[in-house]
C-alpha cells in the first residue's frame, strides 16, 4: 500500500507532496543515519538495515557503495564559496552514486568564533545548484532556546540560505523529561514552519542515541529510546511528514562514548523494518 501511495505522490504537484530538490523530484524516501558507516575493509554497515543513504566522507567510499545506496558529503565549513570549498566539492560533482552535500550540523548564526552566516550558506548552496543541478544541500538546524519551547527564529530557510533540506532533530528521549516528551516533535515542526520551512522540506531526525558524555542543555542527559518508544517516535512522525526526501537517524556509529544503533539489534530491528515499508 506504501508504495502505491508514494507512486501517486509522485504524480501530484509541490504544493501537494512532491519533494522537489534543485529541480530533482522525487516521491521516495531515503534513509540516512551517521557515522562508522563502513567496516575496516570498506563495506557499507547500514545496508543491512536498510539505509540506503550514506554518510560520505571520500570519493573512494562514494564509489564503493552497494547498488542502489547513494551518498551525502558532508562538508562542515560555512565560509562561502571559497577556493577550499570549491575544490573539496568539485570531485564529487560527476559522480553517479552522489545524492549531495550534508553542509553543516546545527550552524550557528549568531556573533562569535563559529559564527555560520546565512549567507555563507547561500554562496555554498547557490554554487552546488550552479554546477551540480541534480545534487541536494542539506543542514541540521540548531535550536534557538529550550527544547520544551524550541525556536529557530534569525536562523536558516530556504529564503536566505538557498539551502534545499532541512534536518529537525528533537531528541524527546531524556533524564530530565522521566522517558521520553513526544510532545517535542510536534514543537519543532511547528517552530521550523513558523521560520518559514515547509514540511516538504524538513527531514526528520530521529533519536537513537543515549548516555554518553552529551548533556541535553536542559540540565539531564539523553537516553537511547526503548523499542516502544522508538516506534512511538516514528509514528509521530510519520504523522506529521508522511514522505520526506530522507529521514535521518541519529546515530549509527557512537560519538562521545554515546550507545547507537550499530550496537543495539532491537533499534536496528525497528528500523530495518521501517525503511523496507
Amino acid at each position: 500500500m506504501k508504495n502505491l501511495l508514494r507512486s501517486l505522490r509522485g504524480a501530484l504537484t509541490a504544493c501537494g507532496g512532491l519533494v522537489v530538490a534543485s529541480g530533482l523530484a522525487s516521491a521516495e524516501t531515503r534513509h540516512f543515519t551517521p557515522n562508522h558507516n563502513f567496516s575496516n575493509a570498506g563495506v557499507y554497515s547500514p545496508g543491512k538495515s536498510g539505509f540506503n543513504l550514506a554518510d560520505v566522507n571520500s570519493i573512494a567510499q562514494l564509489r564503493g557503495l552497494p547498488p542502489g545506496v547513494k551518498g551525502l558529503v558532508w562538508i562542515g565549513k560555512c565560509d562561502g564559496a571559497d577556493e577550499q570549498f570549491i575544490a573539496t566539492v568539485s570531485p564529487y560533482l560527476s559522480e553517479p552514486n552522489l545524492y549531495g552535500f550534508y553542509l553543516m550540523d546545527d550552524p550557528d548564526p549568531r556573533f562569535g568564533l563559529h559564527r555560520c552566516r546565512p549567507e555563507s550558506l547561500r554562496a555554498e548552496a547557490d554554487w552546488v545548484h550552479q554546477h551540480a543541478p541534480g545534487a541536494i544541500t542539506f543542514i541540521v538546524l540548531m535550536n534557538m532556546k529550550s527544547a520544551y519551547a524550541p525556536s529557530f527564529r534569525d536562523t536558516y530557510n530556504p529564503e536566505n540560505s538557498h539551502i534545499d533540506l532541512f534536518g529537525i532533530d528533537p531528541y524527546p528521549c531524556r533524564t530530565e523529561a522521566n522517558g521520553c516528551d513526544f510532545s517535542m516533535i510536534e514543537k519543532y515542526v511547528e517552530a521550523a514552519e513558523a521560520w518559514g520551512i515547509p514540511r516538504s522540506k524538513m527531514v526528520p531526525v530521529f533519536q537513537a542515541f543515549g548516555g554518553g558524555e552529551w548533556s541535553d542543555g536542559n540540565g539531564g542527559k539523553y537516553v537511547m529510546p526503548s523499542p516502544p518508544q522508538l516506534e512511538e517516535i516514528l509514528r509521530r512522525w510519520r504523522a506529521l511528514i508522511p514522505s520526506p526526501a530522507f529521514d535521518y537517524a541519529y546515530s549509527w556509529g557512537s560519538q562521545r562514548g554515546a550507545a547507537a544503533l550499530e550496537d543495539d539489534p532491537a533499534l536496528r530491528e525497528i528500523f530495518s523494518r521501517h525503511n523496507r515499508e
